[in-house]
């Protein structure tokens, strides 16, 4: 069932829709540009190289290698895969201005399956670093995780 219809003043039931759409569709490209515009700082940083980390987590050598590798491995996968998307949101910015309806919505899906297969890689490349943890080190670092959010959440709240 079809929520209530919103008319705006002066304008008719299908221009409405047409704007709600249009309104819709850059709320995701703007959602979606935030999100891959997070500077590296914030989203994470070569923890198993930080004297900190190693030390509170007793970290080896062999560890931080093999972590290392992996983000070696996936590192041109993650570029690439980056690559796509802004290219096909520099598509949707050309669409937004030029294209009907269909083909702006048509590459909103292209856009989120590009940012879709970028998380995905993402998310593939912290499992596998997880995996090279002991137990009670991904216990440790989940700790020194919300630590570091505490701690940017504290200097962010000093900020305002």
């Amino acid at each position: 069932m079809a929520g209530p219809t919103v008319v705006f003043p002066g304008k008719s039931v299908m221009k409405s829709r047409k704007i709600s759409m249009w309104c819709a569709a850059l709320a995701i490209l703007i959602a979606g540009v935030f999100l891959s515009t997070i500077p590296a700082s914030a989203q994470g940083f070569k923890w198993w190289q930080s004297d900190s980390f190693t030390r509170e987590l007793g970290l080896t050598a062999d560890q931080s290698t093999k972590i290392e590798a992996i983000f070696q491995r996936t590192l041109p996968v993650l570029r690439t895969l980056k690559g796509s998307l802004d290219r096909a949101e520099a598509d949707f910015n050309q669409m937004v201005e030029a294209s009907d309806d269909a083909q702006v919505m048509a590459q909103v899906g292209v856009v989120e399956a590009a940012r879709s297969e970028l998380n995905k890689s993402r998310t593939m490349m912290l499992l596998r670093m997880r995996r090279v943890l002991t137990p009670d080190q991904r216990v440790k670092f989940v700790m020194l995780q919300q630590r570091m959010r505490d701690r940017r959440r504290a200097g962010d709240d000093h900020k305002r």
